[in-house]
């Protein structure tokens, strides 16, 4: 039986959509703005230590640094973290829990890829196990060149985030839903014509009124047709739970 994923053909590119289009109320212009000044300055991060750039981190939030200063504080849950780290290379193996963590995080949502690694596999760049180019499976907002960037470096590389959240430029989490084929084709590419996630992409997609042409392809028809449906764990009580109650 042959692969069906080696016939569907992959887009080398992704098209950048362009943004930040202002409403016709100036009262929501100001409230627009307000709002993503709030944001840009109340970010909880979550850095998914994957390689040797976590070693940078610890000087950059304590007290010579002190990023939380700039409002920006470490968080240990997905659910209300606003920025994911990805410092240092990617096994294709973390690649999986990566895109686990980052569909868990709820919009909009940003990633800053740590490390020459996250850029273009760095020193690894001739590894069979490591994902090369981040951006390829997720949409990445800011890189942080250099192996290891210094603590200067990881500051000023969260401020320009911090812009662009202001500004209204920060909106790659809208690509993840605006061309969903293409990251789950490379996806798909890496681990596999099964490969899927507890999370419905689509129907955020849908939630947000971020559907294109490109969130569905021929790649998201492959997921449906291996796709199962979440089910419950059983709970069983044992031999000795039972003597106990």
């Amino acid at each position: 039986m042959s692969n069906e994923l080696e016939n569907i053909p992959i887009r080398q590119e992704l098209e950048v959509l362009q943004s930040g289009q202002k409403r016709t109320n100036p009262l929501a212009n100001v409230f627009d703005g307000l709002v993503k000044f709030c944001r840009s300055r109340s970010m909880f991060m979550l850095h998914y230590c994957t390689g040797c750039g976590a070693i940078e981190l610890p000087p950059a939030m304590t007290s010579r640094f002190d990023m939380e200063r700039l409002g920006i504080q470490p968080m240990v849950t997905p659910r209300q973290a606003d920025i994911l780290l990805i410092t240092g290379y990617v096994s294709i193996k973390t690649l999986k829990r990566i895109i686990l963590t980052y569909e868990q995080m709820g919009s909009p949502k940003y990633v800053i890829g740590i490390c020459s690694c996250t850029v273009n596999g760095g020193m690894y760049w001739q590894s069979y196990a490591t994902a090369k180019v981040l951006r390829d499976y997720l949409p990445v907002d800011v890189y942080i060149a250099g192996c290891m960037p210094r603590p200067e470096a990881v500051i000023s590389g969260l401020r320009e985030l911090m812009e662009d959240i202001s500004s209204g430029r920060a909106e790659s989490w809208k690509k993840y839903y605006q061309h969903y084929d293409y990251y789950l084709g490379n996806q798909q590419k890496l681990f596999g014509e099964d490969w899927q996630t507890p999370t419905d992409i689509i129907a955020e997609a849908r939630h947000y009124d971020l559907m294109t042409e490109h969130t569905l392809g021929e790649h998201t028809a492959l997921l449906e047709k291996h796709q199962k449906p979440l089910e419950a764990l059983e709970m069983r009580l044992s031999v000795k739970d039972k003597q106990k109650v």
